[in-house]
Formats: structure tokens, sequence, C-alpha cells
């Protein structure tokens, strides 16, 4: 293993400042956002993202629709681009379209068409020159810096922050918004739990389920995303409450599952999946959930949704650690690309 600092690393490690930052110079713009968005009253929202932006976009969707009461659509871009068929019926709702660059023809073309119908649109981006960026009505931008690590990290965290900050001041949660405050510190602390008691079992593995549930449940789709991306690992993600239909029938003894367990009402049950199986004889590995054939500590955070991102954060380092483990290089995955032009 090379003790040479990758990209990914550096940049996932920078995260504590760079979101502490982005809350603090955000605030006017969040509010105002918000404040338009609670007096249009939106009747549903739709999303628009791509890979890890559309992970967060899975987050955005539990935010809304746990604490705003606002169902939300996943857009398909295709349904843009390709059939031309973007639904009439979006004036008056909320479109939240989500980027790293900005610049995937796809995400600007699906944008556009859904503003010209009608729809707020709201972007997060972290290019802020970009042609995303030039069509929004309300702009949050990411202010992540540059990355230059092929696999988002940083930005995945910015995104998720600014997407919590958002619904904060919608809702206008005082104690979402205080925990808000402090998440460059949780952050921080995130990055120091040592998760590498997971290296041994996950070196060798071919293919494995990640699992989460509620706010936990995007969080385990972007680390399963990244197993493929960094590690080349087979993995899938799946909430708990849907992986006893079918793809648990494929465990079998000493096949690794890495759970994220959450701390919200989303909580009951995970560990009584979590036990079924560790008997099984699957090996566990859980981040804050019991029981586990391997425990990985969670750094202590003051909400819910703050723990869930600071989860993301204790991943990216092991992620980052395991694909050196296995002889790759995490910051050249193959067959990848910042901006991915899609049809």
């Amino acid at each position: 293993m090379s003790d040479v600092q990758s990209l990914m690393f550096a940049e996932a490690a920078s995260a504590p400042a760079v979101v502490a930052a982005q809350i603090s110079a955000n605030r006017e713009i969040v509010r105002a956002a918000a404040a338009h968005l609670r007096a249009l009253d939106p009747p549903f929202a739709l999303t628009i993202a791509r890979g890890s932006s559309d992970h967060a976009a899975t987050f955005a969707k539990l935010l809304f629709e746990t604490r705003l009461r606002i169902p939300v659509v996943s857009q398909a871009p295709s349904i843009a681009t390709l059939y031309k068929a973007t639904s009439p019926r979006l004036k008056g709702t909320a479109v939240l379209a989500i980027s790293q660059s900005g610049r995937s023809p796809d995400l600007i073309e699906t944008a556009s068409a859904a503003k010209e119908a009608g729809a707020t649109l709201i972007v997060l981006v972290n290019d802020e020159d970009s042609p995303l960026a030039a069509l929004a009505d309300f702009l949050i931008p990411l202010r992540a810096g540059p990355e230059r690590s092929v696999a988002a990290t940083k930005s995945f965290i910015a995104s998720l922050a600014a997407i919590a900050h958002l619904v904060a001041e919608w809702q206008q949660d005082a104690d979402l918004l205080g925990a808000l405050d402090g998440i460059g510190d949780a952050l921080t602390d995130a990055w120091a739990q040592d998760w590498s008691a997971a290296l041994d079992p996950l070196e060798q593995a071919q293919s494995m389920l990640v699992l989460g549930r509620g706010i936990t449940w995007p969080i385990a789709s972007e680390a399963a995303l990244k197993f493929k991306e960094t590690a080349q690992i087979h993995a899938e993600a799946f909430s708990s409450a849907e992986v006893a239909h079918g793809p648990m029938a494929l465990v079998g003894d000493g096949d690794p599952i890495l759970a994220f367990a959450p701390t919200d009402e989303a909580a009951a049950g995970f560990g009584d999946r979590l036990a079924a199986f560790v008997d099984r004889g699957a090996t566990v590995i859980a981040a804050g959930g019991e029981p586990a054939s391997i425990a990985l500590p969670v750094a202590p955070a003051a909400h819910p949704v703050i723990g869930a991102i600071a989860m993301i954060q204790s991943f990216y380092r092991l992620a980052e650690q395991l694909a050196r483990a296995r002889g790759l290089d995490p910051d050249r995955p193959p067959f990848l690309a910042k901006v991915t032009r899609t049809l």
C-alpha cells in the first residue's frame, strides 16, 4: 500500500472546513429561497441528478417528505432528453437540480424543460459559472472548491449539508439550524473515527450488500457506489425494510454486509434485520448498530440528520484505504470522468 496521500483522501479530509464555510456563506441565500418556497407551498417537488448527486437527491426526498410533508419525484433526465415528455403540470412546483459540475447536458436540458413548464428551479452546484447555475431561480452554491478526484467526496457531503440547510430554513427548525452550526466539528470527529477493522473482511470481497434505512438509505447508496468505483466490489444498497424481499436469500456464511444504522424513528427494527444476517453467518460490519460481527465507531452527533452525514465522512476514509489495500488507485477509477455526458 502506497504512503502517498491520494486526492480522494485530501478532498474528503477537507469536507469539515468546506461545509462549515458553506453554511456560514449561504445563510441569506438559503433563507431567501426557503421564504419563497414557503410562500409557493408547492404540491410536490422534483429532483434532477445523476450518480452521487442522485443519492443526495434521495436524501432531499427523505427530508422533504418527513419534515415538510411534500411528496418528491425523481425526474429521469431521459423523459426530457429522449422522450421530450416533460409534464406540462409543473407550474407551481419546486424542482431541485443537484450537480457538481453543472455541465452535464442531460441535466441542463431536463432542468430547462422543467423551468419552461413553470417550475421554480433551485440549483445546488459546485461550479457557479456553469450552464446549470445560469438557469436557476435560486442558486445555492456548494462552495466545495475544485474537486480533482474523479470519485466525488466533499461535493457530495456539501450537497447533503446544503439540502439540510434548505429544509431547516424552509421548516424554520431551530434544532436543525443549531446543529448545522456545529457540522464542521461533527465531520471532523467523523473523519477521526477508525474503521480499519473493516479492511480485512472487505479486502478479498467480490460482492456485498450495504444497508441503511430512512435517512441512512442514501448514505448506503453512496457507499455502494464508491465500493464499485474505487474498490471494484460489486456492492448493492438496500433499505433494511426491503432487503428481505429477495436479496437476503443471496447472503451466506462469511458474506460481508456494511450497515449504516439510523438514529431516528427508522432505527425501529434495524437491529432485528442485522440479527437475522448474523444468524445466517454473514459478516455484519455495522456503523452504530447492533448486533454486529464488527462494530464501527461513529461520531456523536447532536441531530440524526447530522449523524447520517457524518457517517459518509467516516466511510470515505475507509473507501480510500480499501482501494489502496486492493492495489487500486482511488483517484483513477476506470471508465469514469468528472463530467458525464448522457443523452
